[in-house]
This record gives structure tokens, C-alpha cells and sequence, in this order.
């Protein structure tokens, strides 16, 4: 695509979002990567919450971070280049071991996939012997190692039921584990790793306190100052948020859930209380539908990746995603166990 018309097509989406300005210069840039896409023989995965400028103009799929790796396997390209954090673009390499996989930015970490280390779990097993744990795909690899199965935001409650065990450690999203734990009616408890446990108190869910430092800053008060300016606004919400958040909402689910809500639904106006690039990109696919922006939370190891940073990957190979097959292979067990039950959404 040339660029005047790659210019012209980003216009067309983003007038609204982006100054011109920088339409222009990122219009060549998205052309320098197709470009570079091609001669690599690479396939470009880009997350939800991308910049609107690189989420549409370079990926050759979108979506969340599970379905998007998934995609990826089936791919017949030999590069796979994640325009997401360095968890995700581990997924992608341990359901395509043979190609190489390549995250456009040296750290772009998550501080939920650092709450919890494989020792961590190691320990926590130990405390609770015999006890299945379930790991939010939101970790690293060799964390899903140690786990019996991943689940995603979407499909954590039917994974927990699938397990016919009494106990279930769920790692590592304390919101989640809550949200988890009062939809299956479950009592969690969080007793770290050195503190004495109560006999006495009963409790079916063992929970760690992660957080999603993006998710964790929306509270009830936001949500109410914007029901008092737009009445009728109809208000989403991510599984990360808190338990008192998701109830204020009208709707609580995965990216992929989110959006298709909003694609299948008909209301005066739309809040996503998630990733703010997630809330503009949706707004440019949806341009017959209102959608508040509430941009005071920003992820700053997803807005890491960037147009000039995806271009340098291709140019130098940078940087390559490893992870040891050992690992791998144990990863990859608990990723397939989720998938067998049906999983979307992260």
C-alpha cells in the first residue's frame, strides 16, 4: 500500500483520534513495516491495547492475547512478532516452538506476570499439598509450568468448575480470584506464603494478591461521577477491575467479550472502564456508536511497543522470545488443558 494511501485509510479511522501530523508520519512508517513484513516472511499479532495508529495499520490479526497466539500457530510464516507484553509473545512460543517469535521491545513486563514467580507457586503447593492450581494466562512461562491449568478472564469460572477438587489455588489476580470466588459462590481465602492458616475458617478458593496496576485504579467514585454527567451510558468493565466495580457496571467480561458487546448492542453511549488505546481503537471500528473516553489510565509497558520499534525488530531480529523446552513443555500442558475446556478472551 502506498502512502498517501495508508495515510488516507488511517484518516479515515482516526481523524477523530490522532492530530494529522502524526497520521502522516506514522502512515510511512506502517508501510516501511508492511514492507519489511513481507520480506521477512513474518506474521504481526497486535493486542487490543495497541496505539491506534500501529493496531490499524500493521497487524495481520487482532484481538487478545491467547486467541491471538493461537492464530499464530496455524500461521505458516517463520517470525511472529508480538505487538503486546513479553507474556503474551511467551504464549505464542509455546504453541509454536519452531518459529522464532519476537517481542519489538527489550522489557514491556506486566506487573500482574511479575506478582507471582515459579518459586512462589512451588511454595504455595507445598503449604497446600495435592491442592490443583489454576494460573491466569496473564503470567509467565515457567509459572504456567508449575500450574495443572490456565484459564482466561472469559473462561476462569468454567475452568474452576471443571475441577472436581473441594480446594483450588487460583493465581495470581487478586480481583479476579474475588470476582471468581462470587460467582461460583466459592470463600477465598489469601494467606501468603509464611502466615499460620485458621483451621476453623472454611475456604474453597486460595487466592495471591497480583494486580493489574492499570485495572486496579478504576473505583466505584469514577463510575458514579460518569452516571451522574451520562445517565444512560451503559458502562464495561474488565474481570481485573474490583469485585465493587464489576457489580457497578452493566457488564463485566474479556477484550474479545467487550468488543462484541458493543458490536451486538444498542445504547446511547459506551465506557470501557479497561486500557485507554483499548476504549480509542474500539471507538475507530465503531464509528456509529458513541464511545466515552475516560484516558487517565495508561499501560505503560503496552505503550513500550511502538510503529519504529515493531520496524527495528524486523530490521535487526529483536528481540527473541526463548524459553526453555523443559518449561515449554509443561507450559504448554496447562494451555491445552484451557483450550480443551473452550477459552477466549484474556
Amino acid at each position: 500500500m502506498p502512502v498517501d494511501a495508508m495515510y488516507q485509510a488511517l484518516k479515515a479511522k482516526l481523524h477523530d483520534v490522532v492530530p494529522d501530523v502524526e497520521l502522516r508520519y506514522k502512515a510511512e512508517l506502517a508501510v516501511e513495516v508492511n514492507r519489511l513484513k513481507k520480506e521477512k516472511n513474518a506474521v504481526i499479532l497486535g493486542h487490543s491495547y495497541m496505539e491506534p495508529t500501529l493496531y490499524h495499520s500493521i497487524p495481520d490479526y487482532r484481538g487478545d492475547s491467547l486467541e491471538l497466539s493461537r492464530k499464530a500457530a496455524q500461521t505458516d510464516k517463520d517470525i511472529i512478532i508480538f505487538c503486546g507484553v513479553r507474556f503474551m509473545a511467551e504464549t505464542a512460543k509455546i504453541l509454536s516452538p519452531s518459529k522464532t517469535v519476537l517481542l519489538p521491545a527489550k522489557e514491556a513486563g506486566c506487573s500482574l506476570a511479575t506478582s507471582i514467580t515459579a518459586d512462589d507457586v512451588r511454595r504455595l503447593k507445598a503449604r497446600f499439598p495435592g491442592v490443583p492450581v489454576v494460573t491466569y494466562v496473564n503470567t509467565y512461562a515457567d509459572v504456567k509450568a508449575e500450574s495443572d491449568i490456565c484459564c482466561t478472564s472469559s473462561n476462569a469460572k468454567a475452568v474452576v468448575e471443571s475441577l472436581p477438587d473441594d480446594t483450588i489455588i487460583f493465581l495470581p489476580d487478586e480481583y479476579m480470584a474475588r470476582n471468581v470466588a462470587g460467582e461460583t459462590g466459592k470463600h477465598i481465602i489469601f494467606p501468603g506464603l509464611s502466615s499460620r492458616i485458621d483451621t476453623e475458617v472454611d475456604f474453597q478458593l486460595v487466592g495471591w494478591h497480583g494486580r493489574c496496576e492499570v485495572h486496579e485504579k478504576f473505583t466505584v467514585q469514577d463510575i458514579a461521577r460518569i452516571r451522574q454527567q451520562f445517565p444512560d451510558v451503559v458502562i464495561l468493565t474488565h474481570p481485573e477491575c474490583s469485585p465493587e466495580v464489576v457489580d457497578a457496571s452493566d457488564f463485566s467480561g474479556s477484550t474479545t467479550a467487550m468488543i462484541r458487546y458493543i458490536e451486538q448492542t444498542q445504547a446511547p453511549r459506551y465506557l470501557l472502564l479497561t486500557e485507554c488505546a483499548m476504549g480509542e481503537n474500539v471507538a475507530a471500528a465503531n464509528p456509529d456508536k458513541e464511545i466515552l473516553q475516560l484516558c487517565s489510565v495508561r499501560c505503560p509497558h503496552m505503550n513500550q511497543i511502538t510503529l519504529e520499534g515493531v520496524r527495528d525488530s524486523l530490521l535487526h531480529t529483536q528481540y527473541v522470545i526463548e524459553v526453555p523446552e523443559e518449561i515449554r513443555m509443561r507450559a504448554a500442558q496447562a494451555v491445552e488443558r484451557m483450550i480443551a475446556i473452550g477459552a477466549s478472551g484474556a
